[in-house]
């Protein structure tokens, strides 16, 4: 485990489908599902990617086997000419779930979209380093993927809509590690340092086992280096101490358990290392601004 699975742990596709729409110029869909992301790819055609509301950027042109990943809520059109986008017709009103498929002619645009809801405070950590729209070009790891997926859209059997929801979430991850490898990507320094021999085993240690009595000496163990030696790396690579980095961790994980009103306080405290109650609610106020009753209202 480290942080960039924890990051997708709390992420699903749900009603994924592969749209294959016929579509007459000009056309314009209008993706209203209000998801935290959603992934868009033509298999086949081409499109532009409008945002929309306050703060969108310019139209973007999105070819064949060009992965687009847009962050929400917001409602954003693909369309076939990005000015048919501001018209009130011909845009249409849709959710992923709704895109149509009533044929295959050559000329048709084929869209692969899929619908991702946030479920865990672990994983909002990715919304805030994604930019609004995240393109990754068609020669990523991930175009083998395609086939497999066209496959399993046209075969019917039990569990059809499962496998396309899991194989899309398959090709979120793929696709999100292409674009933070790209060069105009700004990924967390966390996800740099995973690489970095002295960083990268004290990451994968921390999110392994949050609930460990960590210590700087235990962690520096880990690395086979100094504590001095390890704070320092850690620090300038992940910008922040480690024992601060795994206390904030450790928060994003209570928040979670929190929200599940079956876990007491006393009993979070424990699944994120802590030996009482009080400690730990002192450390998660600090840390969050509220405290873990609070925070369970609010999250009910």
């Amino acid at each position: 485990m480290d942080p960039f699975d924890d990051l997708l742990r709390g992420i699903r596709a749900e009603g994924a489908l592969f749209g294959r729409s016929v579509l007459a110029p000009p056309w314009a869909l209008r993706f209203t599902d209000r998801a935290a992301l959603t992934l868009c790819i033509p298999l086949r055609g081409e499109g532009w990617l409008v945002e929309e509301g306050e703060g969108a950027g310019p139209p973007r042109h999105i070819r064949q086997g060009v992965a687009a990943i847009v962050r929400g809520p917001r409602p954003f059109v693909f369309t076939d000419d990005p000015g048919s986008a501001a018209r009130p017709e011909p845009v249409r009103d849709i959710c992923c779930a709704d895109v149509a498929s009533p044929g295959d002619p050559a000329d048709s645009t084929v869209l692969l979209a899929g619908a991702y809801r946030v479920r865990s405070e672990a994983s909002l950590r990715l919304l805030r380093i994604l930019p609004p729209v995240a393109l990754v070009p068609d020669d990523h790891d991930c175009n083998a993927l395609y086939d497999y997926l066209g496959a399993h859209f046209t075969a019917d059997g039990p569990g059809r809509q499962t496998v396309l929801d899991r194989l899309l979430d398959w090709l979120l991850v793929c696709t999100l590690r292409d674009w933070f490898d790209r060069p105009e990507a700004c990924p967390p320094a966390w996800y740099r340092a995973l690489g970095d021999d002295v960083v990268g085993p004290v990451l994968r240690a921390m999110h392994e086992r949050p609930a460990h009595p960590w210590t700087l000496a235990a962690l520096a163990a880990k690395a086979g280096v100094s504590r001095t030696t390890m704070a320092a790396r850690f620090t300038a690579r992940v910008g922040e101490p480690p024992l601060a980095y795994l206390t904030q961790w450790r928060m994003d994980l209570a928040a979670d358990l929190l929200a599940d009103p079956s876990h007491t306080v006393a009993a979070v405290a424990h699944r994120v290392g802590y030996a009482d109650a009080f400690g730990f609610s002192a450390a998660f106020k600090r840390v969050r601004g509220t405290s873990p009753s609070e925070h369970r209202a609010a999250a009910s």
